[in-house]
């Protein structure tokens, strides 16, 4: 029985698991393109270390090392690779450090000053990035793990106390090392849990798309590394600006992320774009009316001359007013997507009336439309654009079968009406696209879809628009400008 109960539980857990309507595999393809960035990034914070004050003395020799400051660094040899359960690791090995310091030697009554030269030699860092999920549904970079030590250090002294300077070098150098152990660990935390998710946080979680729909790409579960790739599940839902807490329930097939040939793959369900339509659906976007002068000429006088029997029989007053045609869509439109191609079904409701001035419309007929349109994804940048077209047209009567016949005539004007009149604004909308959960800096480039079914998939590669530290300081949170505050670990994980 207790099996049988655990069973139960975790199939009623996989049922109540949420779905997720986009899907984003970042591949170790793209790692070589990022750490170079990166170590361009983490070459200038390591930069920035603050080494304190040396001091000490040896026998009548007292001395003071000061002013340290990183002035190039060198990473020769490194690696960026996904680890599973340690998301992202980062291995430096045999770098280099070149310091400048001030030195200050006083001897008895004799002192001597001045700035030198020196290198750090041996330089290894191993890190580790742990990404998760936040309580709001954003990528974080939750722990950084570090290991970090210099194997040797190097000072060319000179000047009138030379010899001493090199009795000394052993202690100096000895404890430059030390300190600049401790330094690096820091330095690399903060940059992690800082620095770096300050640009997560221009990932776009729960956003506008303009002032009707928004879009919510929070994840649904933290990212999954594997040797090979890193895997990122999104809600991708839109759901009405004016409803905040309204959801649609993702019935749709589960997008499926097969490849790792290119260096980023992203993959929406036919729930992705179902639930835009909804949404826009629920906020009443779907509904087009022309009155007078905004109806084609050629199909006003066509549909006078439909409805003839009807305009004769009324008022003198009203059979000259302006002609009125609305289209409605009477349910939110659905997405269907196979291998062969993504289409599109609306069903809409077409009222054509006469508006006298000062009186109430005077409706002369009611049909039923039913629209096929074809759509075309495409990536650019980091938006997703759709191009509609329409395929298949049909109207129909509610009222009766001979009543269909008679509209017969309207189908092919109506039809051009819609691609002349209809289609172009649909375009230029969605055509604005939306954009996908990307930070901001990085763009897709080369991107091809595919077609699957039940939903598609956009292979590309990546390219920095922006360099990594452009973007940082831009959204560099106040007031973490020194790495050793308190969001930084313990030196001690520093390797001494």
């Amino acid at each position: 029985m207790a099996l049988f109960g655990a069973l139960f539980l975790a199939l009623l857990a996989g049922a109540q698991a949420e779905l997720p309507g986009c899907k984003i595999r970042i591949t170790s393809k793209a790692l070589e393109l990022v750490k170079q960035e990166g170590l361009r990034f983490l070459e200038q914070e390591l930069e920035t270390i603050t080494i304190p004050d040396l001091r000490g003395r040896e026998g009548h020799f007292y001395y003071n090392i000061s002013e340290v400051k990183v002035m190039e660094l060198q990473l020769t040899s490194s690696e960026l690779h996904f680890q599973p359960e340690q998301e992202l690791m980062l291995q430096i090995n045999n770098g280099s450090l070149g310091l400048r310091f001030r030195r200050q030697l006083l001897y008895w009554f004799f002192y001597d000053g001045g700035y030198i030269n020196a290198s750090a030699e041996g330089v290894s860092i191993h890190t580790a990035l742990q990404l998760s999920r936040d309580p709001t549904g954003r990528i974080k970079v939750s722990n950084v793990s570090c290991q970090a030590s210099v194997s040797r250090m190097h000072a060319a002294f000179g000047g009138t106390f030379k010899k001493v300077y090199e009795f000394l070098s052993m202690f100096i150098t000895s404890g430059m090392r030390f300190l600049l152990n401790q330094q690096i660990c820091p330095v690399l935390y903060h940059a992690g849990t800082v620095l770096l998710n300050s640009l997560l946080d221009t990932v776009p979680v729960r956003s506008a798309v303009d002032e009707l729909v928004g879009i919510d790409y929070s994840l649904v579960k933290d990212p999954v590394a594997s040797a090979s790739s890193l895997d990122m599940e999104f809600r991708g839902a839109f759901f009405p600006l004016a409803e905040g807490n309204w959801s649609l329930r993702n019935l749709a097939v589960e997008p499926q992320l097969p490849e790792e040939e290119r260096m980023v793959y992203v993959a929406f369900s036919e729930f992705f774009f179902d639930s835009a339509m909804e949404s826009y659906f629920q906020a009443g976007a779907l509904k087009l009316s022309l009155v007078g002068a905004k109806v084609p000429h050629d199909l006003d006088m066509l549909l006078r001359a439909t409805y003839f029997g009807n305009i004769v029989l009324l008022s003198p007053a009203v059979i000259d007013s302006p002609l009125k045609l609305e289209l409605r869509v009477t349910a939110p439109p659905r997405c269907t997507i196979k291998p062969s191609g993504t289409t599109i079904s609306v069903t809409a409701s077409v009222t054509i009336a006469l508006v006298p001035p000062d009186q109430p419309e005077v409706k002369l007929s009611s049909m039923t439309m039913d629209a096929r349109l074809s759509a075309k994804m495409a990536l650019q940048g980091k938006v997703l654009r759709t191009q509609l077209d329409l395929r298949r047209f049909r109207i129909y009567s509610n009222q009766s079968a001979l009543e269909s016949l008679a509209l017969i005539p309207l189908q092919a004007p109506l039809k051009t009406m819609l691609q002349i009149g209809v289609m172009p604004m649909l375009n230029e909308r969605t055509w604005r696209g939306v954009q996908i959960p990307l930070p901001e800096g990085i763009d897709f480039v080369r991107e091809v879809v595919t077609n699957h079914a039940g939903f598609l998939t956009i292979g590309a590669d990546l390219h920095f628009a922006k360099g990594l530290r452009e973007v940082i300081e831009k959204n560099r949170p106040a007031n973490t400008g020194d790495p050793r505050a308190p969001s930084a670990p313990p030196p001690s994980m520093a390797a001494v």
